[in-house]
């Protein structure tokens, strides 16, 4: 049990690659035995994130479970690994979704091995970003994210997936150039990558000259370089065009992870790095950040509402939803100490969280349609609630969440950044109230073309016949909906552990 407690990160972060390996020495031809073993080693990381969840000390400042071993000596690069409140909702985030999405591809039957392995190394590229306490090996795990979903969508994506996947390995390397020489320069300044060492180092730095250019200079050029590589991931707008096409001709399992967890990496970026790094130069920019949320807000809900394909639809949402914990980082570090900062921070971190599972669920409820009509035209359906009710009910329940109602996770989150950001950004804020009308514009219109109105005879007959969700796929569903009903009904348990973090932070 010591051995455990000890390597609990280690072991959470590359059994999913170990297991990955093994896979390559399984016979390709046994679909059902790769199936299964990818889905009963994905579910080991979570069960250890459960003991993990159930051992941190809420109450405990700074990070716990820390581990250390050496990596890249002549640099001063630790493999570091630790956790505290936030990284740990999002290290359960990932652990939770992962199997659900290796449940929901049983059904895929093209080279089945190499899309489990890849699903199982993406695991690993996302965790390490949540666990690292090194600036490098933070930079290592976030490029590695990069390369497992390319191939997913570049393999196993829709029609126009070469397109959409060198575009999105194009924006989001392109983005994390100024990182990597952000990340290079605080290390040969340094003389140390590790987080811990460079949050008191650097901020004590406020005067003087660095690289033949005052500090206050070079700090803003590195906050800008860290910021749009972030900004790239969320995605914000104006960096968002990537993801329409990305979720789009991605496989249903693809979506869910990419809008379940790494959109969640650039969010993460900006609490984790830059509110700590650059604390003067967040407060002197929230005004340009809350912009740019704002326009996310708005310009996501109008672009989702102007969409006839279904998965564009609940794409552009991402970018809507997102926009949210944008607003309330920038009210955080435009406030940072006050008590409206942290409720913002608090909700923005609950929203990373609550977005994974209702953007998740959105995207498989689309690709279990998707399956049997082969079609994602919302013209193309009508009047089908009949036809699939339980399909129908499940449907609504994760819109009703996506859409923020009282008594479902979405609602709480929503609330406690719109509650934290309005007395320090009260313009943007109420700016923002307009995309949250049109959210329920969207979401109302994506249930009225699926569900209701004349019902389209081309589903009731033939080849055609539209048949209901199956069991399979009820089980995926169904963990997160009762997530989603706890946390809009008891959010306590969550934001306890994700609230101490929040004040350590600042």
């Amino acid at each position: 049990m010591d051995y455990l407690n000890t390597h609990l990160l280690s072991l959470i972060l590359f059994l999913p690659t170990i297991a990955a390996l093994i896979m390559l020495f399984l016979p390709s031809g046994e679909t059902k035995l790769l199936r299964w073993f990818a889905f009963g080693t994905s579910l080991i990381p979570f069960v250890l994130t459960l003991v993990l969840w159930a051992n941190f000390d809420p109450n405990a400042a700074g990070f716990q479970f820390q581990e250390v071993y050496p990596w890249y000596e002549a640099l001063h690069s630790s493999l570091h690994l630790g956790v505290d409140g936030i990284s740990l909702s999002m290290v359960l985030l990932t652990t939770f979704l992962t199997p659900l999405a290796i449940l929901a591809s049983f059904s895929v039957t093209d080279r089945v091995k190499p899309y489990m392995m890849l699903f199982l190394f993406l695991e690993t590229g996302m965790l390490g970003v949540f666990m690292a306490l090194d600036l490098l090996i933070f930079f290592v795990f976030w490029e590695i994210g990069l390369v497992p979903m390319y191939f997913l969508i570049n393999q196993w994506g829709s029609a126009n997936r070469n397109y959409a996947s060198l575009k999105f390995m194009i924006y989001t390397m392109g983005g994390s150039l100024g990182l990597l020489l952000a990340v290079q320069m605080l290390g040969v300044l340094f003389g140390t990558y590790d987080l811990v060492e460079l949050y008191a180092r650097w901020n004590s730095l406020d005067s003087g000259v660095l690289l033949g250019m005052p500090v206050a200079t070079v700090k803003t050029i590195v906050f800008w370089a860290f910021a749009i590589a972030f900004a790239v991931k969320v995605p914000l707008w104006p960096f968002h065009t990537w993801l329409p096409d990305a979720h789009t001709e991605a496989p249903t399992a693809g979506s869910m992870i990419l809008a379940g967890v790494l959109l969640k990496l650039g969010a993460y970026g900006f609490i984790r790095l830059v509110l700590p790094l650059y604390p003067a130069e967040a407060k002197m920019f929230a005004g340009a950040l809350a912009f740019l949320a704002v326009a996310a807000i708005i310009f996501g809900a109008f672009g989702s509402l102007g969409q006839t394909d279904f998965k564009r639809l609940v794409a552009y949402s991402s970018v809507n939803h997102m926009g949210f914990v944008v607003l309330g980082i920038a009210a955080a570090g435009l406030a940072a100490g006050t008590p409206d900062a942290h409720i913002a921070m608090n909700g923005a971190v609950l929203q990373m969280f609550n977005h994974g599972l209702s953007a998740a669920g959105m995207f498989f409820l689309v690709g279990v349609i998707y399956e049997r009509t082969h079609t994602r035209n919302l013209e193309e359906f009508g009047g089908l609630f009949p036809l699939v009710p339980v399909y129908g009910g499940i449907l609504i329940f994760m819109s009703m969440a996506s859409l923020g109602l009282p008594g479902l996770n979405g609602f709480v989150s929503e609330f406690m950044v719109v509650r934290g950001a309005y007395p320090v950004l009260t313009t943007y804020t109420a700016i923002s109230m307009l995309g949250l009308l049109f959210t329920g514009a969207y979401i109302l219109k994506g249930i009225m073309k699926v569900l209701h109105g004349p019902m389209n005879d081309h589903w009731t007959h033939g080849e055609h016949k539209l048949t209901e969700i199956n069991t399979r796929e009820i089980l995926v569903a169904l963990p997160l909906m009762v997530l989603i009903l706890v946390i809009g009904v008891y959010p306590a348990w969550i934001l306890e552990v994700i609230n101490q973090a929040v004040v350590a932070l600042f």
